[in-house]
């Protein structure tokens, strides 16, 4: 919900008067002009704006070299709306782009995934790992962490 409240820089295709309850907006065409996510994503829709966003392609791509080179128990570090952008981004892009876009965000997911995994089973959350994280990930690190510590008490007993 947050990152549809940012603001983002949208480039008009026709000029534009917006007049509501809580929105009022006048532009030109060919101005450019912050305005929120939401509201852009609605005229993006309606083919009044280009939404100007970062490239999403190029912070992927970045963020699977980064995590192939870190060891079975580290992770690189991603935004905590990082996988929100990536959707976000993806859903403006043709079908073909979308799909080489799935296949890379398939491999990072099930590569952090693993890793989550296996940190979760094993230590609690610290303030380090919790940076690292997006929140997605936090979500399942803890319902991994909280699951695997009940099943060890179910078979362990609980030692206090």
């Amino acid at each position: 919900m947050g990152y549809r409240l940012q603001d983002v820089k949208v480039n008009f295709s026709h000029d534009l008067k917006i007049e509501a309850p809580l929105v009022s907006m006048e532009s030109k065409q060919g101005e450019i002009l912050s305005i929120p996510r939401w509201i852009a994503e609605v005229l993006s829709t309606e083919k009044l704006v280009e939404v100007q966003d970062n490239d999403m392609i190029v912070a992927l791509k970045q963020a699977v070299m980064k995590e192939n080179v870190q060891g079975d128990f580290d992770l690189a570090t991603l935004e905590l709306d990082f996988y929100i952008k990536v959707n976000s981004f993806t859903k403006r892009l043709p079908q073909d782009d979308r799909d080489k876009i799935e296949s890379m965000l398939n491999s990072l997911i099930r590569k952090r995934q693993g890793k989550i995994i296996r940190l979760a089973d094993s230590s609690k959350m610290t303030a380090d790992l919790a940076k690292k994280l997006t929140i997605e990930e936090r979500a399942l690190f803890d319902y991994i962490h909280n699951n695997s510590s009940e099943f060890k008490k179910q078979i362990i007993g609980d030692k206090k």
